[in-house]
């Protein structure tokens, strides 16, 4: 590797060979075209030919086919290039669930020979898994700087009602045209930042679950996420004022963070608890028939829960008391644990049951080992949690100069669906988060007080 991730630029960090890494793996990624800038929709032409397909199957819904569409299609008849357009109703709210795939599988044209997503976050989604399925290649015009699923090479999917992120080939050719994204709402914007800002909190849990949980953790595709992070945070004071610097700034940070994840091979550098309290709040309002905010947005408002767990709970700690630890497990209850699982997740419960009984995460003797882990590192837990994390007071700062809602109140979530979403984040997956950590040191009770503390105060 000639230099650093974060120095490179878009084309040498995507070269086609990849990179072998001093962190022992070799790092690729399935994008082999991206641009970012201004008017680069204008592109589109030499992207499919740059990924070697002829016939696009276009995917959009009302909103981007006027945000985006349009312009696609007049590019494409202009370049004298064939496709076809599946576009989802307009009364249809789109889930990222079986039905959404099930309708673009039927729709899908098979003389296309390549999936072209118009769109954000549920579209782009939707449209890799049926590549994926489809053994085509899917590419992407993005409508937003909303969600960093860009370049991933995974979806964030629901499948049984439980929220799931299945292994696909990410987009071979993304256009991120900043004229287009900047007419984006203000909301979507938002969104975009806070998934960046969710990426303080999953560095350092990455760092925590490479120590504890044996997680392959890389400091290259690290630096790379944690300077994306910085460029974005520096830049979003020009965010909703459709800044051209700072709405490239935000979907380069995006991209980059999907980039990261496909290097990785895994969620770990761009997704922690913050992610969570959001899946489960989707989980919540979808098993009740409502709605619930954009991604992005219950991402900011879990930033700001688990840096005050950070700062009450966990950074205060100075020596682990493993005696509390251990009485603490040996005091857990599985057939309580059944009931608030079956309680809070109703009819996606048996799916959760079932992945505890494939894993383990409860199991005493799993706990002892963690905690050993944990006693052993905890100078270097505790060093990961300083050099990662912001002052809560600098991202408060910065959401609210951007309008964020700040509590899961603004969202219209209540206290008691907040604190599920923090017991019940470490049972979605096999997955080491800040809640895992707080499990394990027998302080998941007291961060539920100290989350109810936060909110009474709001």
């Amino acid at each position: 590797m000639t230099k650093p991730f974060d120095q490179m630029t878009f084309d040498e960090l995507l070269r086609p060979q990849g990179h072998d890494c001093a962190c022992g793996m070799h790092h690729d990624c399935g994008l082999k075209y991206l641009s970012v800038g201004k008017g680069v929709v204008s592109l589109l032409p030499q992207a499919l030919q740059a990924i070697g397909v002829r016939r696009p199957f276009l995917v959009m819904d009302p909103n981007t086919r006027r945000a985006a569409g349009e312009t696609v299609e007049r590019v494409l008849r202009e370049a004298g290039i064939d496709f076809q357009t599946f576009v989802f109703r307009q009364s249809e709210r789109i889930e990222p669930d079986e039905a959404a795939v099930g309708a673009i599988t039927m729709a899908y044209d098979p003389a296309c020979d390549v999936i072209l997503a118009v769109g954000s976050g549920v579209i782009n989604d939707c449209c890799k898994v049926v590549a994926h399925a489809s053994h085509v290649p899917s590419a992407v015009v993005c409508t937003a700087p909303s969600m960093d699923g860009y370049a991933s090479n995974s979806s964030a999917m629901l499948q049984n009602r439980v929220k799931v992120s299945p292994n696909n080939a990410c987009a071979q050719a993304i256009l991120a045209d900043t004229d287009l994204m900047a007419t984006a709402p203000d909301v979507m914007l938002r969104a975009g930042l806070g998934d960046m800002l969710a990426k303080y909190i999953s560095l350092c849990e990455w760092r925590i679950s490479h120590l504890v949980y044996g997680d392959a953790y890389c400091p290259q595709i690290a630096q790379l996420v944690r300077a994306s992070v910085r460029k974005v945070a520096t830049n979003a004071p020009g965010l909703l004022r459709r800044d051209e610097a700072a709405i490239a700034a935000v979907a380069e940070g995006l991209i980059l963070s999907g980039v990261a994840m496909a290097f990785a091979g895994n969620s770990r550098p761009a997704s922690g608890l913050e992610h969570y309290f959001s899946h489960v709040w989707e989980m919540l309002a979808l098993q009740r028939g409502g709605t619930c905010d954009l991604h992005g947005i219950q991402v900011g408002v879990g930033v700001r829960l688990t840096l005050w767990l950070y700062d009450k709970v966990l950074m205060p700690i100075q020596r682990v008391d493993e005696a509390h630890a251990l009485a603490s497990v040996a005091d857990f209850s599985e057939q309580a644990w059944r009931e608030r699982v079956e309680r809070v997740f109703g009819p996606a419960a048996p799916e959760l049951i079932a992945l505890e009984a494939r894993v383990h995460k409860n199991d005493p003797q799993r706990h002892r080992e963690r905690l050993s882990r944990i006693i052993r590192h905890w100078d270097e837990i505790r060093t990961a949690m300083r050099e990662e994390l912001p002052a809560r007071e600098e991202i408060d700062r910065l959401m609210r100069a951007c309008g964020m809602p700040m509590t899961p109140a603004d969202l219209g979530i209540s206290l008691q669906d907040t604190l599920d979403a923090l017991v019940g984040s470490r049972d979605l997956r096999d997955k080491y988060l800040t809640s895992s950590l707080l499990w394990d040191l027998g302080l998941l009770e007291n961060a539920e007080a100290s989350v109810r503390e936060m909110l009474e105060d709001c």
